[in-house]
């Protein structure tokens, strides 16, 4: 089938989970209470997919509060009872983030709950999200390596255990978000590619990575004024990544002035081509959709395109990030009768 549809990886949070429309949101509940809130959320999660024709469904990030820090929550040797504020993507953003202070070592399971009870619930294929580890050591401060790179690799080794479990757990498809991938464009040749092939070492499944300009936040869409005309980081690291051994790249077409000729850069890879913009309320309709597939299908060939968002949804008003859920499937489905 031309064209499968899939989305980055999150989705808004019911009001009955977490406080709506908000990043890192407070939960409302806990203890036995709270996970079987997030499990509900996750079974709703996948039902609005499947209702929309998405075939590549995620748990939408239900129990995590961040899609970093939901990973980190499960690893011995972070201390998050001292968070410091730090910069985030070169500054473009404070937050508060936990720190590294001892070796790194997984507790045990990370996403073992929501990836059984999202494949338990869909015939579907499921996608599931891991942070990168460039990304990661950029959310986290660090007390103990003392060098980015040995804690970027220990991190990987980490990722690496739990991406090899939520293979065995039926994901059929492991995403690793790289935000910081276009930040950091030097690092990520010179060692930010070797640290996402560890993480993804030995997977039988599909590997993807997702590389975007950021959640619809103010600090996000105030940073992409400042970039001018074009867009054009990806060209610094496109060719690095396709010489990779990531199968997929998952990057934002709609409303972005990325160049698409810049796909072009990707000849051995399949392209999440990111069709709906999550930084606008606008809702897209059916023929936006098929005008991005068909203006990417100009570089990419039509059987390497999967219809996917620019990135993720979860601050988004709910009612929102469904009805654009809804335009992405039918867009898709349009797209195979129009450019077929």
């Amino acid at each position: 089938m031309l064209f499968p549809t899939t989305i980055a990886g999150s989705l808004p949070k019911p009001e009955w989970l977490a406080e709506p429309n908000m990043l890192w949101a407070p939960w409302k509940s806990k203890g036995d209470e709270l996970a079987r809130a997030k499990r509900d959320a996750t079974m709703l999660a996948v039902k609005v997919q499947e209702d929309a024709g998405i075939d590549i469904v995620t748990e939408g990030e239900q129990a995590r509060q961040h899609f970093v820090h939901g990973f980190l929550e499960k690893i011995d040797g972070i201390d998050f009872a001292h968070k410091v504020e730090m910069g985030i993507r070169k500054d473009r953003y404070k937050a508060m983030v936990p720190q590294v202070v001892a070796p790194l070592q997984l507790k045990g399971r990370v996403h073992a709950d929501e990836a059984r009870v999202a494949r338990t619930h869909t015939r579907k294929k499921l996608k599931f999200t891991l942070p990168g580890p460039m990304t990661i050591i950029d959310t986290i401060a660090d007390r103990y390596y003392g060098d980015r790179v040995k804690m970027a690799f220990a991190f990987a080794e980490l990722l690496n255990e739990e991406a090899k479990a939520l293979q065995a757990d039926g994901v059929d498809l492991v995403q690793f978000d790289e935000p910081a991938f276009n930040v950091y464009m030097d690092e990520v040749n010179d060692w930010g590619i070797k640290a996402l092939e560890r993480a993804a070492e030995g997977l039988t499944c599909a590997t993807a990575v997702h590389i975007c300009y950021g959640y619809g936040i103010k600090a996000n869409t105030d940073w992409k004024e400042t970039l001018g005309s074009q867009w054009r980081q990806y060209e610094q690291i496109f060719p690095a990544i396709d010489a990779s051994s990531i199968q997929q790249v998952a990057i934002e077409c709609r409303n972005s002035k990325v160049p698409l000729d810049l796909l072009a850069l990707l000849k051995n890879k399949i392209v999440q081509a990111g069709v709906i913009d999550v930084a606008s309320d606008t809702v897209e309709t059916a023929e936006d959709v098929v005008q991005v597939i068909d203006a990417v299908s100009k570089f990419v060939p039509k059987s390497n395109i999967i219809a996917t968002t620019n990135c993720g949804m979860a601050p988004m008003r709910r009612e929102i990030a469904e009805a654009k859920l809804m335009t992405l499937g039918a867009g898709a489905a349009l797209a195979r009768e129009k450019l077929a």
